[in-house]
This record gives C-alpha cells, structure tokens and sequence, in this order.
C-alpha cells in the first residue's frame, strides 16, 4: 500500500467533511519533502513530470513550509485531450508554472484551518476559493478527497481535479465580463491598456458602464478627446494601485496609494464597503497580472501638493471640476501658503 493510502488513526477531521478516515502520513512520510511523498506515492506521476517540467522540484523540496493541493492522475486525466502535452512542452513553461503554482500556498495550513478558510492566496498570486458543500471540501470547483499528509516541509491535500489559474489579463478579463466597456475605451485612449496587460501585478478599481453613466452628461465624451488624454490617463491611474490587494487586505490597510501618487480610503458602515466613498459591488476578480475590484461610480483625483525644487518651495495644490452643464474636466492650480 502506497504512502498516501496508509491508515492511522488521529484523523483531524470527519468524514462529514469530505475526508476519508485515516489518511494521515506515516512518521517516516513525515520526514520526507513533498516531492519525494508524491513520487512514491505512486498516483502522482503526473503531477511529478510537470514539476520537473515546470522547474518546481527543487522549490517544493525546500524548506518550505508549503501546502500543496495535488491533484492525481486521474484529475489530470480529465483535463481536455492535449492538455498536458501541450504544458510540457519547452515555450510553455511559464504557463505550466502558474498553473502548478496556483496549486501551492506558501505556508503549512492543515485541513482544520482550511474548513475555516473562504478563500487563500497561492504561490501564482491568485486565489483559490474555498468552501464546505455537501459535506465536502471545495478548491475552487476541485473536491479533496484525501487530506492532511504531513511532510517534512509542508503538508498534502489531494484534489480529484486540476486546479485552473485565470489565464488572461486584466484589459482581457474586464473585457470578457462585458460591464466595462467605457473603461476599456478610456484606458485604449489614455494609452494604459500596454500597462494594464503588463507582468507587473496592479490592482485595478474599475467603474462599471453604469459608474461611468452618473458622471454629468459630456463628460466622458470631452475626456476621450486627445487634447484631454493625459487628464483621462490622471483620472484612470487614479483607480490602479500597485500589486495584488485583495478585499481583506483592503479593509485592513484602509489606505492605498495609487499608480496616479493619490490615495484611496476604504470604509465600511452600516455593512457596505466604500473606496472614496464608491460603493464596492463585487471584489477579488482574479486576472493573470491582477486582481479587480468593481466600483459603482467613477472616483476623480483629489487635490494634490506639489513643491518646487532649487526654489524656496511654494506649496500648490490641483483642483479637479466636473463642469455640471459641459461635462469638461477642468484642473486648477491653486497656490496656498509656502514656507520661505
């Protein structure tokens, strides 16, 4: 009997979650690295052959401490014919690591913690949504059928399915969700679509059509026209912060500072989250390069200081007016008191 279907008694949770009795790793399991637990295993050499593919062997053979929904070889055996081969291959490497790595979390977290859990944010960057149904543990649309294999470095919890990372980018996934072609048209126009589809990871607060509707009538029409693009691109910028922030992360920082050098205040009241008082409407949509968070009205750029340099620094600030007839977005530069 292989080292993942040995039997022990101690099981940390019920069947009535969806594990089976007994399925904790042996001691001598215990003391080995995920990988080798794997290989040994012997219902895993899929999974192995995309590790050494992907590069990974070495990383989940560290010390760790990693969590690893493994997924068998029969969950990749339900995967559309020419799935795998097609990971294997040498120019789709990367591609292969970010799905093998949207299967891994970067701390040791046992079944009595995941139970517990909505969501988790992977190695990949994105999340795996989490939860009980039926009596069984859900990673995203995968059950667990086995779980808590303690290793040396981490632990194993194996999945009947192939776990899938969202494999398109931001302007991609806001374009597939069809609510946000007003943005799209003004990030094409404010020459931000190249920055939104890049490698570096953005968080993008992204009004709706209907968010870009409530502005006075006109004004999208006179931000769109080149003469305003780099208001526009101030204004977009202005809803993009650097990295992932997930929705709980946005809570707990409270203040963010965005691409465009303002800040966003999150708040809750009365059970409803705001962004600079934008209602959020739908939060963590994972993309590639990002994540997204929905908006129901357009957020515009607050006063910002400026000094001079070389100079003795006098103190100004930018003012943003929405003509409420026009619909022109019009910047004020305002001197206020300067420190000689």
């Amino acid at each position: 009997m292989s080292v993942l279907m040995k039997s022990l008694a101690g099981m940390t949770l019920s069947a009535t979650l969806g594990f089976a009795p007994g399925l904790l790793a042996t001691a001598s399991a215990a003391e080995k690295d995920i990988v080798t637990t794997a290989v040994e295993a012997g219902s895993f050499q899929t999974l192995a052959v995309a590790l050494k593919a992907g590069g990974l062997v070495e990383t989940l053979q560290g010390k760790g401490p990693f969590t690893v929904f493994a997924p068998t070889d029969e969950a990749f055996a339900k995967l559309p014919a020419g799935t795998v081969e097609t990971l294997l291959k040498p120019e789709n490497k990367g591609r292969l690591a970010s799905v093998l790595t949207y299967h891994v979390l970067p701390a040791n977290v046992p079944a009595g913690q995941v139970v517990k859990l909505s969501a988790a944010a992977t190695v990949n960057g994105q999340r795996v949504d989490i939860k009980v149904e039926d009596g069984k543990v859900k990673v995203d649309q995968a059950t667990v059928v086995k779980a808590d294999i303690h290793c040396a470095n981490g632990v194993i919890h194996v999945v009947d399915e192939v776990l899938l990372p969202s494999s398109d980018n931001i302007p991609a996934t806001a374009e597939k969700a069809g609510t946000f072609k007003t943005l799209l048209a003004a990030a094409k126009a404010a020459g931000l679509v190249e920055v939104l589809a890049g490698d570096q990871p953005l968080t993008v607060f992204a009004p709706t059509d209907e968010a870009f509707a409530k502005l006075p009538a006109g004004t999208v029409e006179s931000l769109l026209k080149p003469e305003n693009r780099a208001k526009l691109a101030a204004i977009l910028k202005f809803h993009v912060v650097p990295g992932r922030v997930f929705s709980r992360d946005v809570l707990a920082r409270k203040d963010l500072k965005t691409v465009e050098g303002g800040v966003l205040t999150a708040k809750v009241a009365d059970g409803m989250a705001t962004i600079n008082g934008s209602k959020l409407i739908a939060t963590d949509i994972d993309a590639a390069n990002g994540v997204i968070h929905v908006i129901d009205s357009v957020m515009l750029p607050p006063p910002a200081t400026t000094t001079t340099k070389h100079v003795a620094p006098t103190q100004t600030k930018t003012v943003a007016h929405v003509c409420p007839t026009t619909g022109v977005v019009t910047y004020y530069v305002v001197k206020t008191n300067c420190t000689p």
